[in-house]
C-alpha cells in the first residue's frame, strides 16, 4: 500500500500514547480484553514505559493485572484464558525475556488451533519490545523477530510509527490468532499523526513510507526511520529509494515488496538484527525465488554485526546498522 498514514489534521501523538490509546479502545469495546504483566498496574504505574498508564484506574485490578516475576507464568496463563474465551494483551518488560516463555508460546499458543482441529482459538498478544535502547546491555537489546517467524502459527507485527502502532495494536487484538507484537525501546517518544477516529491498520499489508525509483529499501521499526533519512541524504545525489515498512512480517506484504522491486530492480533489507539469519534473509530469498529476474543488481541486506548488544553506547552504536550504512548499501548496488 502507498502512503497509508495519518489523515491531515490529525493530531499528534507519542507512539506510547498512541498504544494506550488503542489499549483503552479496545478494552472499552469488548469485555473480554484484559491487560497482564509485570508492573503494569498497581506497581509500575504503566509498565517500564508507561504504556498501560491510567488503564487500572479506569478498568479495574481484575483487568489490569500486576504478575509475580514470572515470563512463563504470564504466557501460560494468557494461554488458558485465551483458550477459555478471554484476550488476553501480555505484557513481557524486555523481549529478550520471552526466551524464558517460549514452550507455552511455541509449543501451547502456537499449535493449539490445529492440534484440536480448529475447535479452538488462542486470541491472544504478547507485547514487548525489542532492539538495542543504549546502554542496556547484551540481555535487554537484542532484536528477536527471527525467532517467532520461524514458528507456524504466530504472527508478529513491528510498528514503527504512532499511527501504525495504534491501528495494528488494534487489530491484533481482534485476530483470532496469537500475535507476538514487537514494539522499539528507542520509538516510545518519536510523535507522529494519530486521528482521533477509530481506525485500523490490517495484519500482512506493508506500507510504502517514501516513493523512489532507483532502489527498494525494505525495512521496520527504527531502521524506517533511519531509511528516510538515507533517503534525503541520497536525493542529493540523484538516487531516489523507495522505503518499504514491512510493518507485518507474518505474514509478510511479498506483493507490495515484489511491485517495488520490479520498479527499482534493486533490492536491500534493513534490519537491526544481526544480518546473520535475520528476517531479511527471508525477504531476500522470497525475491530470489519468484523475482530474479527483475533484478538488475545483487541484493543487499543491512543489520547488526554477529556480536551480542555490548553495554557501552559508543560499542553499541559501532555495531548498529545506521543511516551512513545505508547510504553506501544504497550507491553500490545503484553503481552495479
Amino acid at each position: 500500500m502507498i502512503g497509508q498514514t495519518a489523515p491531515v489534521g490529525a493530531r499528534t501523538a507519542t507512539y506510547a500514547a498512541a498504544l494506550n490509546e488503542a489499549l483503552r479502545e479496545e478494552m472499552q469495546r469488548d469485555p473480554r480484553v484484559f491487560c497482564i504483566g509485570e508492573d503494569i498496574a498497581v506497581w509500575g504505574g504503566g509498565g517500564v514505559y508507561g504504556v498501560t498508564k491510567g488503564l487500572v484506574e479506569e478498568f479495574g485490578v481484575g483487568r489490569v493485572r500486576d504478575t509475580p516475576i514470572s515470563e512463563e507464568a504470564i504466557v501460560g496463563m494468557s494461554v488458558g484464558a485465551a483458550a477459555a474465551g478471554l484476550r488476553p494483551v501480555a505484557e513481557i518488560m524486555y523481549s529478550d525475556f520471552l526466551a524464558l516463555a517460549m514452550d507455552p508460546l511455541v509449543n501451547q499458543a502456537a499449535k493449539m488451533h490445529y492440534m484440536f482441529g480448529g475447535q479452538a482459538s488462542v486470541p491472544m498478544v504478547v507485547r514487548s519490545n525489542s532492539g538495542a535502547p543504549g546502554g542496556k546491555a547484551a540481555q535487554h537489546s537484542q532484536s528477536l523477530e527471527a525467532w517467532f517467524m520461524h514458528v507456524p502459527g504466530l504472527k508478529v507485527v513491528t510498528p514503527a510509527t504512532p499511527f501504525d502502532a495504534k491501528g495494528l495494536l488494534k487489530s491484533s487484538i481482534r485476530d483470532p490468532n496469537p500475535v507476538i507484537f514487537l514494539e522499539h525501546k528507542r520509538l516510545y517518544q518519536t510523535k507522529g499523526e494519530v486521528p482521533e477516529i477509530e481506525y485500523l491498520v490490517p495484519l500482512g499489508r506493508a506500507d510504502i513510507k517514501r516513493i523512489g525509483r532507483d532502489v527498494t529499501i525494505v525495512s521496520n521499526q527504527t531502521m524506517v526511520l533511519k531509511a528516510l533519512e538515507a533517503a534525503d541524504d541520497l536525493s542529493l545525489s540523484g538516487i531516489e529509494a523507495e522505503i518499504v515498512d514491512v510493518r507485518t512480517l507474518k505474514p509478510v506484504d511479498m506483493e507490495t515488496i515484489l511491485e517495488s522491486v520490479r520498479k527499482t530492480s534493486r533490492l536491500i533489507v534493513a534490519h537491526e538484527a544481526n544480518v546473520f539469519a535475520g528476517w531479511g534473509a527471508e525477504i531476500v530469498a522470497r525475491v530470489a525465488e519468484v523475482g530474479f529476474e527483475l533484478l538488475d543488481a545483487p541484493m543487499m541486506r543491512v543489520g547488526a554485526k554477529d556480536s551480542p548488544i555490548p553495554y557501552s553506547e559508543p560499542l553499541e552504536m559501532a555495531i548498529l546498522p545506521d543511516k551512513d550504512a545505508l547510504v553506501a548499501a544504497a550507491r553500490a548496488v545503484v553503481a552495479y
